[in-house]
C-alpha cells in the first residue's frame, strides 16, 4: 500500500493552512515528446462524416471503428462517452429517448448542452448515432483528471541545488506589511478532494458545493491551522471533483468549472491535470471566463516539455514551481503557454497529527498565485480578475534569460511590486537570474527594474572566483532587464572544477532600494563533464 500523499496545499489562500491527503494509484508520466495539448477534439457528426471523419453516412461497422478510436482510450472511464449536442433542444430530446436507446445517463451540463453517459454495447451507441445524427455536435472520450504526481521528497532534490523555500512564503513574494485583509470581498474555488473545515476560517469563510462526488474531504483529508498565508481573507468555495481514489475526469471537471463560476468564484483554482486533450474543457474554460472568472492551474510535475490540461489552455493561468531563490525546480513541466511559476519547493506547513511538513510540486504554486490574484483585487477596488493576473506578469521576477521563456513564463511571481506597482518613490533594481553557458564560456547576468520609474547609473559587479569585473547600466527602464555577459577562465574552471560566483548591484548615491536583498546573488560554476 503507498503512503498518504500530500496533493493540495491552502497556504496560499488562508491564514489556516489546508492540508490534503489523498491515497491514489498514478501512472507513469508521458514523455516529453507526448503529443501536445494545442487544440480540442475534432468535433463529430456522423451526418457529415464523408468529409468530417473519414465515415459515409449509414455505413455503422465504419462508425463502430472510430467509436472505439475515440472512446476507448488509455486514462479514460470505461464504456463511458461525452454527448455534444447542436442545441438545447436535441440535448432535450437525447434525454427522452437515452434508457430506450440503451444508454444511461450519468450527468448532464445544461449551460454547454453535453451529456456524460454510460453504454452497455458500442453498438447501442452507433445506432443512436446514426438515426438522430442531426442532434450531435460531437462524441468523445471521458478522460481522467489526477492530481498531479508529486515529486520526489525535499531531501532527495537538495543535491540538485533547489533551496526550499520553508515557512518564507511572504518573504520570498516580497510580500511585506498588514496583509490580514488581503483577499476581503473575492471568492476562491478550490477543485479538488475538498477543504476540511477549521475553526481558522472563521464564520462563514468556507462554502462547500456539491458536483456528484459529496461535498466531505476524501478519507485522509486532514485539516490544520497555525499557518499565514496569501489571502487570509478570502471566501473559499470548495467542490470536490476526486473520487475515493484520488481521480477525477473531465466531465467533472468542466461541471465543476462552470458551478464555481455560476456561484460567483472570480478565481478558480485546478491542481488537476490530464494530457488530453478535451473541447468540453474548453467550454467550460469559455463560460467561466465569460462569467468573470479566472482559472488557475498546476502545470504538472513531470519535467516534461509540454503542460497539463487544464494549464495547456492559452487562456488559463498556468503555474510551474520554482524554488526559494526563484529557481525552476527540476520537476515542473515547461511550455510556451506557462504564464507564471511561483514558490512551490520545501514550503513549511501543518500537517496531519499538528506536525509540520514540506510540501513540494506545482499543485503547492498554482493556490500561492490563486491568493495573489485574490490579494490583488482586493487592494484595488474595481480591478477584475482579469486585470489582475495581466499585473501579477507585468509585475513578475524576471528569471532565466531575459523575457518570457518556457520554463518561467513570464517570470517568478512578485506580489510585493505588483502592489506597489503605482508607487512612483519606490526604486526596486534587481538581480533577476545569473547563468553559465559552458560552450561559450560566459556567465550570463540578468538586471531587471522592478520600480515605477526608469533607474540610471547602475553599477554590476560580478566577481568569478575571486576575479571581478564591473560595469556600468546607464538607463534602464520601469520593468525593462537587460543582460550582462562575464567571459569565465574556462582554463581555470576545468583545473578547479568549479568557481565561486557573486554579482551585486549598486545603483546612484542617494537612491533607496526597497528591496536590498535581491541586489546580490551567488553560485556556483561546476565545470562541465567531458
Amino acid at each position: 500500500m503507498r503512503k498518504l500523499r500530500l496533493v493540495l496545499i491552502f497556504l496560499a489562500l488562508g491564514s489556516a493552512a489546508l492540508v490534503l491527503w489523498v491515497k491514489f494509484t498514478h501512472p507513469a508520466p508521458p514523455p516529453p515528446t507526448a503529443e501536445r495539448l494545442s487544440s480540442p477534439a475534432t468535433p463529430f457528426d456522423s451526418a457529415r462524416a464523408a468529409t468530417s471523419a473519414g465515415v459515409p453516412a449509414g455505413d455503422h461497422r465504419a462508425l463502430l471503428t472510430l467509436l472505439r478510436s475515440r472512446l476507448r482510450k488509455r486514462d479514460a472511464r470505461e464504456q463511458e462517452a461525452l454527448l455534444a449536442f447542436a442545441d438545447a433542444a436535441a440535448r432535450e430530446r437525447f434525454l427522452a429517448r437515452a434508457a430506450a436507446a440503451g444508454l444511461t445517463v450519468l450527468g448532464s451540463l445544461e449551460g454547454l448542452n453535453t451529456v456524460r453517459v454510460r453504454y452497455a454495447s458500442l453498438d447501442d451507441l452507433a445506432r443512436e448515432l446514426q438515426a438522430h445524427a442531426g442532434d450531435y455536435a460531437e462524441v468523445g472520450a471521458n478522460a481522467l483528471v489526477r492530481v498531479p504526481a508529486p515529486p520526489p521528497e525535499a531531501q532527495e532534490r537538495a543535491a540538485r541545488l533547489s533551496v526550499p523555500v520553508g515557512d518564507r512564503l511572504l518573504q520570498i513574494l516580497e510580500a511585506t506589511g498588514d496583509n490580514s485583509a488581503w483577499g476581503r470581498g473575492v471568492t476562491i474555488a478550490i477543485l479538488d478532494s475538498g477543504v476540511a473545515a477549521d475553526t481558522t476560517f472563521g464564520s462563514g469563510r468556507l462554502r462547500t458545493l456539491d458536483v456528484g462526488q459529496g461535498t466531505r474531504p476524501g478519507t485522509a483529508a486532514t485539516a490544520a491551522a497555525e499557518s499565514r498565508g496569501v489571502a487570509p481573507s478570502a471566501d473559499l468555495l470548495s467542490i470536490r471533483v476526486t473520487d475515493a481514489a484520488g481521480v477525477s475526469d473531465t466531465f467533472t471537471v468542466a461541471q465543476a468549472i462552470v458551478a464555481a463560476a455560476d456561484a460567483g468564484a472570480r478565481v478558480i483554482n485546478v491542481s488537476l491535470g490530464t494530457y488530453q486533450s478535451s473541447s468540453l474543457l474548453t467550454q467550460a474554460i469559455d463560460y467561466a471566463y465569460a462569467q468573470g472568472a479566472v482559472i488557475v492551474a498546476a502545470a504538472g510535475n513531470d519535467q516534461a516539455a509540454q503542460l497539463a490540461w487544464p494549464a495547456a489552455d492559452p487562456r488559463v493561468v498556468s503555474v510551474g514551481a520554482t524554488d526559494a531563490r526563484g529557481e525552476q525546480v527540476l520537476f515542473s513541466n515547461s511550455g510556451d503557454q506557462l504564464k507564471l511559476t511561483a514558490p512551490g519547493y520545501g514550503i513549511t506547513t501543518a500537517g496531519a497529527e499538528e506536525q509540520l511538513i514540506s510540501f513540494s510540486g506545482t499543485s503547492a504554486s498554482a493556490p500561492v498565485v490563486a491568493g495573489a490574484i485574490a490579494a490583488l483585487m482586493s487592494a484595488t477596488p474595481n480591478l477584475t480578475a482579469a486585470q489582475a493576473v495581466d499585473i501579477l506578469q507585468t509585475h513578475a521576477s524576471d528569471a532565466g534569460p531575459a523575457g518570457a521563456d518556457a520554463d518561467y513564463g513570464q517570470g517568478v511571481l512578485n506580489l510585493g511590486w505588483s502592489l506597489a506597482r503605482l508607487d512612483p518613490t519606490r526604486t526596486d533594481t534587481a538581480i533577476a537570474s545569473q547563468a553559465y553557458a559552458p560552450a561559450s564560456g560566459a556567465l550570463s547576468v540578468v538586471v531587471q527594474n522592478r520600480s515605477a520609474r526608469p533607474a540610471a547609473g547602475l553599477t554590476l559587479t560580478v566577481d568569478v572566483g575571486g576575479t571581478a569585473s564591473q560595469a556600468t547600466i546607464s538607463w534602464l527602464d520601469a520593468g525593462a532587464s537587460t543582460t550582462l555577459t562575464v567571459q569565465v577562465d574556462t582554463a581555470r574552471l576545468r583545473e578547479q572544477g568549479h568557481l565561486p560566483v557573486r554579482s551585486d548591484l549598486a545603483n546612484t548615491t542617494g537612491i533607496t532600494d526597497a528591496v536590498p536583498a535581491n541586489n546580490q546573488r551567488t553560485g556556483v560554476i561546476t565545470a562541465p563533464v567531458d
